[in-house]
C-alpha cells in the first residue's frame, strides 16, 4: 500500500489502524492533540514499526496526505478533517477500512446498529455463533478492533456498528445487519435525527439481508430499500418474521414454509435478565444467527450462555421485598422507558446530563408505573417539569447534593418511597459526567449504596 495516510486519534481504533496500515507498507502519520506521558509511551511503541506520531497538534493536515483515518469520536467539523475535506482527501473510518482489508476469504459480518441494545445484541449473537461450532468475534464498537479482527481465519464476525462509525462507511455489504431501534440520539455530533438516522442505514449493503424490529416505525422505513427484509416483533409472527408465541420464541423466517412452519428456537425463560426489551434482544440476534444457518438448538443455548454486562438491568438486592437495580447505562430515554417498561410499579432514580433531549414522552409513558421519583444531576429540573405535567401526584424528592455521599442520600430517599412489591430503578435518562466519570461509575455508586443500606439493617 503505497500511499501516505494520516491516522486521527491515539486511541484503541487509531492505534490499531495504524499498525495494521504500516505493516502493510503505508507511509503513516498518526496525529494527537494530547502529549502526556500516556501518549509518549503509546507513541514510542507505534514509531518502532516505523509510524510517525506528531503529539500536541491533532488540527494540521500532514502534507502529502492522501488518507484520512479517523477515529470514530472525532466530530466531523474538526479542523483537521475539515482540512482534509477542503482538500479534497478521502476520509475513512476504522471499520470502512476495515472492510477495504478484508481478503477474497474474509469472513462474512453480521453487523448490529440502533440507539439502544448494539452490546446486548453482539454478545448474545457471539454466543450463538459458538454454540454452533463457528469460530467468531465480537468485534467493532466493542472488544477487538475490527482491522485486526479481519485478517484473523474467523469463520463469521459478530459486528457492533455505532453511527460515529457508520458515519465514515460507505461501502460496506454485511452478510445480515440490523437496525435495532431508533431515537433522538447524538444529534449534538450528528446535527438532526435525520441525519443520524441516515448514517446508521448504512449498514445496509446492496447484498444484506436487512433485520428490522417490526414493532419500531423508523428501524422498518431504514431497512425498506434493502433486496431482502426479515422481521422480529414481540407479538404473534407472521411469515417471514420471528417472534413470541406464548412462552416460545419461534422463527417463521428462516423455515421451509414460513406460511405453515415455525421453528421453535427458545423459551422466554432463556432471556436474561428478562424484560421485553431484552426478549427483543434475543429475538434480533436469534435472526442474525438464523440468517447466517445456525440451527434452533444453538440458539437456545446462545441464550442460556450469554452473560449480560454489569450495568444493564442489574439486579443488585432485595431487601424488605423490594427490588433495587441498576440500570446506569440508561443514559437516555428511549433506554429509560424501556428499563421502566419491565417493572409494573418503580420508584425512579433519575438525573443526569440530558444532552438536549426531550423527556416529555418518557415521562408520560412511565407515569402509571410510578410510585415515587428521587432527582439528581444537573439537569433534574427538566425531568420535574415533566413529572409535574404528567405526573402530578406522584411524590418527588429533589437531592441537588454532588459530592461523594449523594447516592447514599438518593438510595434512602428511593427506600422511603418504595413499599413492598415496588422495584427502585436507577435509569437515569442521563449521561453521568456532571457527578461520575462515566455510567459505570454511576452504577458502581448505587450498588455500593444499596449494599450499605442492606448491611445497616
Amino acid at each position: 500500500m503505497d500511499r501516505s495516510v494520516c491516522v486521527a486519534g491515539l486511541g484503541v481504533s487509531g492505534r490499531a489502524a495504524a499498525a495494521v496500515l504500516a505493516r502493510r507498507g503505508a507511509r503513516v502519520t498518526l496525529v494527537e492533540a494530547r502529549d502526556g506521558a500516556a501518549q509518549r509511551e503509546l507513541a514510542g511503541r507505534l514509531r518502532s514499526l516505523g509510524v510517525t506520531v506528531r503529539l500536541g497538534d491533532g488540527d494540521t493536515l500532514p502534507p502529502g496526505t492522501d488518507v484520512v483515518v479517523t477515529s470514530p469520536g472525532w466530530r466531523p467539523d474538526a479542523p483537521l478533517l475539515g482540512a482534509a475535506a477542503a482538500a479534497g482527501v478521502e476520509i475513512l473510518g476504522e471499520v470502512e477500512l476495515a472492510w477495504r482489508l478484508r481478503g477474497p476469504d474474509a469472513a462474512p459480518w453480521l453487523a448490529i446498529t440502533g440507539t439502544d441494545g448494539k452490546t446486548t445484541v453482539v454478545q448474545m449473537l457471539a454466543r450463538m455463533l459458538t454454540a454452533a461450532g463457528h469460530r467468531t468475534l465480537a468485534v467493532g464498537n466493542v472488544g477487538t478492533p475490527i482491522v485486526d479482527a479481519v485478517l484473523e481465519p474467523y469463520d463469521v464476525l459478530a459486528v457492533e456498528l455505532s453511527s460515529f462509525q457508520l458515519h465514515w462507511s460507505n461501502s460496506l455489504d454485511p452478510y445480515a445487519a440490523t437496525v435495532l431501534n431508533l431515537a433522538p440520539d447524538h444529534l449534538d455530533w450528528h446535527g438532526s435525527l435525520e441525519d443520524y438516522a441516515r448514517d446508521k442505514a448504512k449498514i445496509f449493503g446492496p447484498g444484506t439481508l436487512a433485520v428490522v424490529n417490526a414493532d419500531d416505525d423508523r428501524s422498518v422505513r431504514l431497512g425498506a430499500g434493502a433486496g431482502e427484509l426479515v422481521g422480529f416483533t414481540l407479538g404473534t409472527p407472521g411469515p417471514g418474521q420471528l417472534g413470541v408465541v406464548e412462552e416460545l420464541l419461534v422463527d417463521r423466517a428462516f423455515v421451509p414454509d414460513p406460511v405453515r412452519e415455525a421453528a421453535e428456537l427458545a423459551e422466554l425463560s432463556d432471556v436474561h435478565p428478562f424484560a421485553p426489551h431484552n426478549v427483543a434482544n434475543a429475538l434480533a440476534a436469534a435472526a442474525l444467527a438464523r440468517a447466517y444457518g445456525v440451527p434452533p438448538e444453538a440458539v437456545r443455548e446462545g441464550l442460556r450462555a450469554f452473560v449480560p454486562d454489569r450495568h444493564r438491568i442489574e439486579h443488585i438486592a432485595t431487601i424488605g421485598e423490594v427490588d433495587y437495580v441498576n440500570d446506569s447505562k440508561a443514559t437516555q430515554s428511549h433506554a429509560a422507558a424501556a428499563s421502566l417498561a419491565a417493572y409494573p410499579s418503580v420508584v425512579w432514580i433519575a438525573g443526569g446530563l440530558l444532552k438536549g433531549l426531550e423527556v416529555e414522552e418518557l415521562v408520560e409513558s412511565a407515569a402509571e408505573r410510578l410510585r415515587g421519583v428521587v432527582l439528581m444531576g444537573r439537569d433534574r429540573a427538566r425531568i420535574a417539569e415533566a413529572l409535574k405535567r404528567h405526573a402530578p401526584n406522584i411524590p418527588v424528592v429533589d437531592v441537588a447534593d454532588t459530592d461523594t455521599g449523594a447516592m447514599d442520600r438518593v438510595v434512602i430517599e428511593a427506600t422511603r418511597l418504595a413499599r413492598p412489591g415496588d422495584t427502585v430503578l436507577l435509569a437515569p435518562a442521563g449521561a453521568s459526567y456532571d457527578m461520575f466519570a462515566n455510567y459505570p461509575a454511576r452504577g458502581d455508586a448505587f450498588a455500593a449504596a444499596v449494599r450499605r443500606l442492606a448491611g445497616a439493617r
